[in-house]
């Protein structure tokens, strides 16, 4: 096929970094147009503090930055890596002009009508854009991800509620400096130590998991009737969010079966063969220790959610260890993938 003209918004921050990085060499997306602030409008992108143990990629380097504008984008497709304060307007003004707009702000998570959409867990919700585009008015759309740490979790509760039905779950996650953006967390603050509070966290994943796994009726989201208690810490890791999590079911499953449901779990068939699908969706570690973040975040290119120590839990019915890569998976990678599920689903030319 011929490759699909794309633009990256906030471009130079550590997501648009990761987008820029990402897209190189993608079969489908051939990156056009990289913006950034007005102070940087105009600078080669290879004036760009590069944050990535990755070299830049060639491609990118002599691309100029230009304005957050549909104008100066000129593309079909746009991936955000705007922070959520500018993405309101900026995302919006996309939208209107017709182009399909890939998220990772969270500023449109809430809203009925824009899907969090990960491809492998409700693919089904791309039919609330519809509902978007009338109540709106927009010819475009707008696609968000969810939360970071809502991604690999969710990835895991979709698949054993399909099978035994979730009632309620209890989480604690070890998150990783990267996902604070860049220059994050000071040295200080997060060097020999955990900082259980990050702000917004846990509202948010408490939340956004019953979203993406809820069910669209006659064009409404109805979000997923299970209840969950989550507590968000802040740890010294570069990448790779670990949850652990406690799930209680309406049917209780042994951990054999548990473990069996998730290894085989699939994505929908729309989600299937794309350039990021994860292979596989979930991976379960077979070794009491593991996950971990360093050994286990690239599992699948950093698109697979890899789930461990499956076991009973006094209180609830099972306890596990999930681990997804939140930079990749739960940030760009997770954009892009969207991206490809609309193309194949026709929602863009």
């Amino acid at each position: 096929m011929e490759r699909i003209p794309v633009a990256i918004i906030a471009a130079t921050g550590s997501v648009g970094q990761r987008f820029v990085q990402l897209l190189d060499g993608h079969p489908w997306f051939e990156v056009v147009a990289l913006t950034g602030s007005d102070g940087r409008v105009g600078q080669s992108y290879a004036e760009t503090h590069w944050v990535l143990t990755d070299p830049m990629p060639e491609y990118a380097r002599n691309l100029p930055v230009v304005p957050s504008t549909p104008e100066a984008a000129n593309a079909p497709i746009v991936f955000s890596a705007l922070p959520s304060k500018y993405a309101t307007e900026i995302e919006a003004n996309f939208a209107r002009a017709g182009v399909g707009v890939f998220t990772n702000a969270g500023a449109y998570r809430r809203d009925p009508t824009v899907p969090i959409l990960v491809p492998e867990v409700n693919a089904e919700q791309l039919a609330l854009l519809p509902t978007q585009r009338k109540e709106k008015g927009w010819p475009g759309f707008i696609i968000t991800n969810p939360n970071c740490t809502s991604m690999g979790m969710t990835v895991a509760l979709k698949a054993l509620d399909d099978a035994f039905g979730v009632r309620r779950a209890f989480s604690v996650s070890l998150q990783a400096i990267s996902g604070a953006g860049y220059p994050g967390v000071a040295s200080l603050d997060i060097l020999d130590n955990v900082i259980p509070f990050i702000d917004g966290e846990e509202e948010k994943v408490e939340w956004e998991p019953r979203k993406m796994i809820g069910k669209v009726v006659d064009g409404t989201l109805q979000l997923a009737n299970f209840q969950l208690s989550v507590h968000t810490n802040r740890v010294a890791v570069s990448d790779g969010h670990t949850v652990c999590l406690s799930v209680e079911f309406d049917r209780e499953p042994s951990p054999a079966e548990a473990v069996e449901v998730l290894a085989d779990y699939q994505a929908p068939e729309s989600a299937r063969d794309l350039p990021f699908t994860p292979r596989p969706v979930i991976f379960v570690h077979p070794d009491q220790d593991r996950p971990q973040p360093r050994l286990d975040r690239m599992t699948g290119k950093g698109m697979t959610t890899v789930v461990g120590r499956v076991r009973p839990d006094p209180l609830f019915h099972l306890k596990m260890v999930v681990l997804s890569h939140n930079t990749i998976r739960g940030a760009a990678g997770g954009s892009i993938y969207n991206a490809e599920v609309c193309v194949r689903e026709g929602l863009i030319k």
